[in-house]
């Protein structure tokens, strides 16, 4: 049978990311993600966007991870674009209460802010990446991905032309 674990959203951040360092070196940020659904009013007619809240946690992972860093450099209300997969986390209370959260676990992001916007305000790095997931650029790549080839950023409406700012 089967089986797909995989995410993909465009949103905005709800609040700055909260990072947290582990002694081995490794870093991880947890952030709040809000995207739109779209839906027609039954008494106006009109399209409403009904937002959905998500928490979200990306790593830095391996020798070449970035990830968290990246995500600490960005600011609420940054509008990225992030691929995932969905995560299950259980925990029982002092109180003997059994809970559960769904999150999103990030494999990749990418800035969809343009220069002036970046500038107006939210914090990036001083050299833009123009990378997907924990990949660093290289050579004369406008993108590079761990996924096969085939695949390619995402464009459209949302995304400027030319270099993008990471």
């Amino acid at each position: 049978m089967a089986n797909l674990n995989r995410v993909t959203l465009i949103g905005r951040l709800t609040r700055d990311p909260e990072v947290r360092s582990f002694a081995n070196g490794g870093k991880v940020a947890k952030f709040g993600f809000a995207v739109n659904n779209r839906k027609k009013s039954q008494q106006s007619g009109q399209w409403e966007d009904e937002p959905v809240f998500l928490n979200c946690e990306a790593f830095n992972r391996g020798d070449s991870g970035t990830l968290a860093d990246r995500i600490e450099r960005s600011s609420k209300g940054s509008q990225l674009y992030i691929e995932g997969h969905l995560q299950l986390d259980q925990w029982t209370t002092q109180q003997g209460e059994k809970r559960s959260q769904l999150k999103i676990v990030v494999d990749s992001i990418q800035n969809l802010e343009t220069n002036q916007e970046a500038n107006q305000g939210h914090r990036f790095g001083d050299e833009p990446q123009r990378s997907w997931g924990n990949s660093r650029p290289s050579g004369n790549s406008r993108y590079q991905d761990s996924a096969p080839p085939s695949r390619t950023p995402p464009r459209g409406n949302f995304a400027p032309e030319g270099d993008l700012p990471f």
